[in-house]
């Protein structure tokens, strides 16, 4: 997802539009058929200029989810047709929602392996830049995901431990952990680093920025440290954090949470672009985009 603010002034789930649908669910039907020549010329244009870039960047997961999807560059993929091949191999489903929905009707789809995505897609010219995840953040970047079964189960984690954290007050330091993994996590190979975040996959000029560029820090994964740490909605992040490998995402859904909202709910907390000294540091940025970006937003 891409939108501007910061974490703090816009809830991660957000509303659609203002205006309730008519089912509680938030649910609506996909109408594939309905999707125009020049809708399916955007989904074309945006999945082959990203197909062009992953290889080599993208871990496996994602590539072996991709090809094992009904998913191609000629057409918007069929939510139906998606689901079948889903509900087989983990037991997902995929169901179109108008765009952002309320934080707790996200979290119940969540809890019960349903995937809200987006059913609407961009305009031509908003290919890079949305405010609300479309077709293409939702489906490109987070299904071909759904198809690990690490990554399935730790969804549906988030979405159980989402209701409990909204209930206690603390959904801003979960939201953060589904942030950095989820939409903008990155994997240690045995090859290098490699994107299995949604937000990175789906967006061109992060996969080159989050792999390539020496501005940003990239940084071990933990999960207080990560609970404690603003991020970035309205540009590229300025710190990315890296796990070791898919499992390791499933050892957080059997630790007790109530321990560490405890401590994080009044504790410090860190801005996006700082480094500590207790960080595992794989790659210590320069900073040099967003000190850049600071002094022509001071200019202007």
């Amino acid at each position: 997802m891409e939108a501007p603010g910061s974490d703090t002034a816009k809830a991660k789930h957000g509303l659609a539009g203002g205006a309730t649908p008519e089912r509680p669910d938030w649910t609506i039907d996909q109408s594939w058929e309905q999707y125009t020549a020049q809708e399916h010329g955007v989904w074309k244009t945006l999945f082959e200029r990203q197909t062009k870039l992953l290889p080599g960047r993208a871990c496996d997961a994602f590539v072996d989810g991709m090809r094992k999807l009904p998913i191609g560059a000629d057409e918007i993929p069929d939510f139906r047709r998606l689901s079948e091949v889903l509900m087989r191999k983990t037991g997902w489903q995929v169901v179109a929602v108008p765009g952002l929905v309320p934080d707790e009707v996200f979290f119940e789809h969540l809890a019960n392996r349903r995937f809200p995505s987006g059913q609407f897609i961009r305009k031509p010219h908003e290919l890079d830049y949305l405010e609300e995840p479309d077709v293409f953040h939702d489906v490109f970047g987070h299904v071909p995901m759904l198809m690990n079964p690490a990554i399935a189960d730790y969804i549906q984690a988030y979405g159980q431990g989402g209701l409990r954290a909204k209930e206690l007050g603390v959904l801003d330091k979960l939201a953060r952990v589904y942030w950095y993994t989820v939409e903008f996590g990155l994997l240690r190979q045995k090859d290098g680093l490699r994107i299995y975040g949604a937000g990175i996959a789906s967006s061109r000029t992060e996969t080159v920025f989050s792999l390539d560029d020496a501005s940003p820090n990239r940084i071990g994964f933990e999960l207080e440290r990560v609970m404690r740490t603003h991020y970035r909605i309205d540009d590229f992040q300025e710190s990315y954090f890296v796990i070791d490998d898919l499992d390791s995402l499933m050892e957080l859904a059997s630790i007790d949470f109530a321990p560490l909202y405890a401590r994080v709910r009044d504790g410090v907390e860190y801005q996006p672009g700082d480094v500590l000294p207790t960080d595992s540091v794989i790659t210590r940025g320069t900073g040099s985009y967003h000190a850049q970006r600071r002094v022509a937003k001071a200019g202007s």
